[in-house]
């Protein structure tokens, strides 16, 4: 699907290096710098001042923006973000909102100064718009970034910059994702930098050329707005800085923040063994109708202070919506990056970034080629890609005690969404989506369980709406929004769980149109680590023809959809369908995965989950092997010692036999050998470095071999991770999928669990150098 279009590789931005840019620059446009030894020389109390109101006037723009736009997903939901950057587009401060936004800014700003300095020019009081993901500035053409110069004493000083999520910017299907689109054309037009503000004036001809194309047009002109106006807020508040205390001394401080956050993250990597970890990530149906099954696969690579994320051998683009452009590869790494490795240094990507380097096929899924379709790019490819670097780093950071407090197995692992369009109740065309998946589940830690509905790991302040504000902003009802049972993915620490939604048309009388669009149906995308199991599979689920209204007027409130009469249709992940009168609609997105090997819990935990109806007594038994006394809720120990004895006994008999015996056991106490996780340790055997299982002493393989295939694998049905995990795959794939899991040999304590394609060998391995 390479693009064939003349002129379409001008828009294909990959990067350059701050030095590239500034030569671009000469003779169009002058830059601001300072010198080194005023950055070496700043005083800790004046550095501390002006890196603090640098971050406040960031979140200031965050409020601004809030106070002014109409736009649920902005009011409530916080899909958005902003950053300060430098002359040349390097980042120096992020907000707190979604970080693959505000980290695409920067590929927009070095764009434009690279191909609008000359013509039309970069000029004080200019702003430039783009939702063009080929160039930068959002992770699909429904992020709309604003970005503007700052300019001091006719230098080009700094770049003020936000983009949001908009509700609807054209294309074939309401809300701008496309289910049938098979590329770019079928979608919203994705536009490079154009200038919307020239001298402190709004372009109202390209502002009509922009909003015409909505069917929300109001909304997204108040949105456009609001984005001026809090660019506009931060350069009033960088002014004053500069009037303050000199622009060079507000540079020397720009340009420490991102030196200190690169020293910073430097110095957390060399306490880390070099290494190898790799992860393959899935995601399913390209577009409304297909029935393919798609893999992201990376290796992650550690060297003294620098990582190598390389993403050869994931699958080329396809016909679909589901790619996503080099940004929204560097968005799904930074989404990872910031809150992992990043939690207590200065979110000054422009730094973090220098300690990371990116190998990538051009033509990829998420590194895709014009035209190809994008407009599910954040959610899909994005956001698959930070799942799998989510995998490899939070393994990476396991290998060390001291670093494992931050690492977390994978999130909610994709987004749910709904886009529902039609006649409000006053009678007005309406488009929203549905924002509540933003309280996913989180992944859970090496001590600690998953916060329950916690919330998005990419976007830090991103909140779910209140129902209340959703009814009003559209001609919906509520049946419920809940947490479910056995959404969190199995381990010693569970996954924090998932929740659902149901809902139907309320007061409108015309039919709904309603887009759905959410993967991990047929493959968890919420991966435990270390043994620990996946949460729940996605669903969508429609109840035509209900009996909902005749159940209202009985004064009964329905709480599952068993309980609705009417023709229940599990709806694919991808396709554009309506809701009539008496149509039911719900919705359950994913909780977090697990971490470590069920059966390891606590006993007391998993009676605890029960009572709190975090876990069902089913699961227990089945998975933690955990038998509950209905009369005390306390674990019967004899009953839980015996089923755990079962399970393991049932791995064994399942189990691809390996030669336990081959290297006999090391003694655990007292053993100085290397980690390489909770489950693995190095042990000189005879000479040679080995690899043994930290829970009972088996010496497994050498540490130079591939040590998966050492290990007792099981294969089974996909329900066997969990209760909430799909039935039947085959409903929305070709490819047939197992749960795997990989054991010690001897004490069959699981090391790896996974949901997979049948056919695949595993490549979450890692190597220690």
């Amino acid at each position: 699907m390479a693009s064939s279009i003349p002129g379409s590789e001008i828009f294909a931005y990959k990067g350059n290096t701050p030095e590239a840019i500034r030569k671009k620059a000469e003779g169009k446009v002058k830059l601001h710098s300072v010198a080194p030894n005023l950055v070496d020389s700043l005083d800790p109390l004046s550095y501390e001042v002006i890196r603090h109101r640098i971050w406040t006037a960031t979140q200031d723009m965050g409020e601004a923006l809030k106070r002014m736009s109409g736009s649920i997903v902005v009011t409530d939901a916080n899909d958005f973000n902003f950053g300060i950057m430098d002359e040349v587009g390097e980042v120096v401060q992020l907000g707190p909102y979604n970080l693959g936004m505000s980290v695409a800014l920067d590929s927009a700003v070095k764009w434009t100064i690279e191909n609008r300095a000359e013509n039309p020019g970069i000029e004080e009081g200019d702003m430039f718009l783009c939702n063009d993901p080929w160039v930068g500035g959002g992770l699909h053409q429904n992020d709309v970034a604003v970005f503007a110069p700052l300019f001091w004493e006719g230098e080009l000083f700094a770049w003020v910059g936000g983009s949001a999520h908009q509700l609807d910017l054209g294309g074939v299907a309401p809300g701008s994702w496309t289910p049938r689109s098979r590329n770019v054309f079928w979608e919203s037009l994705p536009t490079p930098p154009v200038k919307i503000v020239r001298a402190g004036r709004i372009q109202r001809d390209i502002e009509d050329v922009y909003v015409r194309r909505s069917r929300m047009p109001r909304l997204v002109a108040l949105d456009l707005r609001a984005k001026i106006g809090a660019n506009t807020l931060a350069i009033e508040r960088l002014l004053s800085l500069i009037r303050k205390y000199g622009a060079d001394m507000v540079k020397a401080v720009m340009v420490r923040m991102m030196d200190d956050a690169e020293r910073q993250l430097r110095a957390k990597l060399r306490t880390i063994p070099d290494g190898e970890w790799n992860s393959i990530a899935y995601q399913e149906e390209a577009r409304e109708g297909d029935r393919g099954l798609y893999k992201i696969v990376l290796k992650l690579s550690k060297k003294d202070s620098q990582l190598t994320f390389d993403f050869t051998g994931t699958d080329p683009q396809v016909e679909g919506l589901l790619n996503c452009t080099y940004s929204g590869l560097r968005g799904g790494i930074v989404w990872a990056l910031l809150p992992i490795m990043c939690g207590d240094i200065q979110w000054a990507s422009g730094g973090v970034m220098r300690c990371v380097d990116i190998i990538s096929e051009s033509g990829t899924i998420n590194n895709a080629e014009f035209p190809a379709g994008i407009s599910k790019a954040s959610v899909a490819s994005g956001w698959t890609t930070m799942n799998a670097v989510t995998e490899c780093l939070s393994t990476m950071l396991n290998t060390k005690v001291e670093a494992e407090s931050t690492s977390i197995s994978v999130c909610q692992g994709t987004w749910s969404l709904a886009v529902l369009s039609g006649e409000d109740q006053h009678q007005v065309p309406f488009v929203t989506m549905m924002m509540d998946p933003m309280s996913g589940g989180l992944g859970a830690r090496h001590d600690s369980d998953g916060i329950d509905t916690g919330g998005q790991m990419a976007i830090v302040l991103g909140r779910a709406p209140d129902v209340e504000m959703v009814e009003l902003m559209a001609p919906l009802l509520y049946l419920w929004r809940r947490e479910e049972t056995d959404s969190g993915g199995p381990g010693m620490f569970r996954g924090g769980v998932g929740a659902s939604l149901c809902l139907v048309p309320h007061d409108t009388r015309t039919r709904t149109n309603i887009v759905v669009s959410g993967s991990g149906k047929a493959v968890s995308m919420n991966v435990g680590i270390d043994g620990g199991f996946p949460g729940n599979t996605q669903q969508d689920v429609m109840v035509r023809g209900s009996d909902i209204h005749e159940l209202f007027a009985r004064g009964v409130m329905p709480s599952d959809t068993a309980d609705i009469a009417g023709e229940t249709v599990k709806l694919p992940s991808e396709i554009e369908t309506y809701l009539d009168k008496n149509d039911v609609y719900f919705m359950l997105w994913q909780g977090g995965g697990g971490y470590l090997d069920p059966i390891l819990r606590e006993p007391s935990r998993v009676a605890h989950d029960i009572g709190e109806m975090r876990v069902s007594a089913a699961s227990a038994r089945a998975i933690y092997g955990v038998e509950i006394d209905s009369e005390t809720g306390r674990s019967d120990v004899k009953k839980t010692q015996r089923l755990r004895k079962d399970i393991l006994a049932d791995r064994k008999k399942r189990g691809k036999r390996v030669d336990s015996t081959k290297y006999g056991k090391v003694e655990l106490n007292g053993h100085s050998g290397r980690r390489w996780d909770d489950n693995l340790f190095e042990a000189s055997v005879a000479g040679r470095i080995m690899l043994a299982c930290a829970h009972c002493g088996q010496v497994i393989c050498g540490k130079e071999e591939r040590y998966v295939d050492h290990l007792a694998r099981v294969d089974g049905k996909p329900q066997e991770a969990g209760l909430l995990i799909g039935t039947d795959p085959g409903h929305y794939i070709d490819e047939a999928v197992s749960f795997r899991q990989y054991c010690c040999p001897s004490c069959l304590t699981v090391f790896l669990a996974e949901l997979v394609p049948t056919s695949s060998t595993t490549s979450r391995v890692k190597h220690l150098d």
